[in-house]
């Protein structure tokens, strides 16, 4: 794979059927859902990284909020308010078999942390959530990403675990 990594949002007629990320809940939830729940349902927005005309992975982001208790920053905590605080949820991630290992799943991320920064200064945004999947977990604590407080209670060992980036550390690695 030898061409330059373009990252936009998902088009509706973009062919999603040959995308196999390894993880078939993530396949059948690109190639089934995430169109539906951008141009139907607008609940997020599908972002796609594409290589040749190929899609060779995709992350899909949406609106959320946290809790000021469940965020795991003592510091972070102290100075927000008790009301429930917008963040960006990173909700899926996934990158073709036939790519991965290629820093497909690093620019992904890396967009998707460039968009909290954007949410923070146009809207407000304190954060990015996500559920990692448990062989995901040491990649994401390795990008500063830290359990949120509470949320783990009564999960199986095998659920994904919600885990918290803040904007301060976020916008420390994405803006020059």
């Amino acid at each position: 794979m030898a061409g330059a990594v373009e990252i936009r949002p998902l088009a509706r007629d973009d062919d999603r059927g040959g995308f196999s990320c390894g993880h078939p809940d993530l396949d059948r939830f690109f190639e089934h859902y995430a169109g539906q729940n951008q141009f139907k349902l607008h609940l997020a927005v599908t972002y796609v990284a594409v290589v040749e005309g190929r899609i060779v992975g995709f992350a899909t982001v949406a609106p959320a909020s946290v809790e000021r208790a469940a965020v795991p920053s003592a510091r972070l905590r102290k100075r927000l308010p008790s009301y429930p605080l917008p963040v960006l949820r990173l909700a899926r991630l996934g990158v073709d078999t036939r790519a991965q290992g290629l820093g497909i799943g690093r620019a992904l991320l890396r967009h998707v942390l460039a968009l909290a920064v954007h949410q923070r200064d146009r809207l407000g945004c304190v954060g990015v959530v996500t559920d990692a999947k448990p062989d995901a977990v040491a990649f994401y604590e390795g990008l500063g990403f830290a359990p949120l407080e509470g949320v783990r209670e009564g999960l199986l060992v095998s659920e994904p675990l919600p885990m918290f980036l803040g904007i301060e550390t976020i916008a420390a690695a994405v803006e020059p």
